[in-house]
């Protein structure tokens, strides 16, 4: 297991590589609370592993008792005196779960306890989601007079559920969200990641140039009209067809043996 250089000042996060899985561990005692300079090193983490070849997959997860309790609250009544602040603080917020939601390399979240608010979206940034039978999502939001995270709440959710979340704030455990289809797996914290490593190696495993592709084309057709995203899935296919990756992953096919990926 190796440590990625680049990355080894990070403050609020712990980083690995193995096999091609980074597995990237929040840092935050006590509750991996989101501050400002988590979320700059967020930015900076996915931006690198977007970017560095010998990454294929990556797990996110938590260290300690949470995943992550959300926004760290002590920073608004700073923002609230400054002119500036919150426009500054809303595109930094914006840019850190996009930087997970668009790094080329899928992301697996591993839901090891709480996570709400910002929290609970960070996870549903990620493309697949794990959790722990004692782990749950919440968004607490109106507990504390505001209002965010609809819009990611209504990616992963019935329209009903979403608005009972919102709405409540209650808190949906790992087996419900298991049974709502918004977790692919609902495990034992002992097994929470093993099972998460086990997917990001298994995709890790697959051709890097066609996984990247299926991640851009969840993200770009998400929101396209059914022809317009079909037809771009065809072109992604188009592009695929010649390169190296893909003819060894057929030829491997062919003659029933691993394939050897360049990336």
């Amino acid at each position: 297991m190796a440590t990625l250089p680049a990355l080894q000042d990070l403050q609020r996060f712990r980083v690995t590589l193995q096999d091609h899985v980074a597995t990237v561990t929040m840092h935050a005692p006590p509750v991996n609370a989101q501050d400002r300079l988590f979320r700059e090193e967020l930015i900076r983490l996915f931006d690198l592993l977007h970017d560095l070849p010998e990454v294929r997959a990556v797990v996110l997860t938590g260290d300690g008792r949470a995943f992550s309790a959300g926004a760290d609250l002590r920073e608004r009544p700073n923002l609230a005196g400054e002119a500036g602040a919150y426009p500054r603080h809303n595109r930094t917020v914006r840019a850190a779960f996009d930087a997970v939601m668009e790094c080329g390399k899928p992301v697996i979240a591993a839901v090891n306890g709480a996570a709400i608010g910002a929290g609970c979206v960070l996870a549903l940034c990620c493309d697949i989601l794990v959790v722990s039978d004692t782990a749950f999502l919440a968004m607490t939001e109106v507990d504390v007079g505001l209002a965010g995270g609809v819009r990611h709440i209504m990616r992963a959710f019935s329209q009903s559920d979403a608005r009972l979340m919102i709405y409540t704030a209650r808190r949906i455990s790992g087996p419900e969200l298991l049974r709502m289809n918004a977790a692919s797996a609902c495990v034992k914290p002992d097994d929470l990641l093993p099972t998460a490593l086990g997917i990001a190696h298994e995709i890790a495993a697959k051709s890097p140039s066609a996984v990247q592709a299926a991640k851009r084309s969840f993200g770009l057709t998400e929101e396209m009209p059914l022809r317009d995203g079909y037809r771009y899935e065809q072109t992604q296919t188009v592009a695929l067809a010649g390169l190296d990756d893909t003819k060894e992953a057929q030829r491997a096919f062919a003659e029933k043996r691993k394939p050897v990926f360049k990336g």
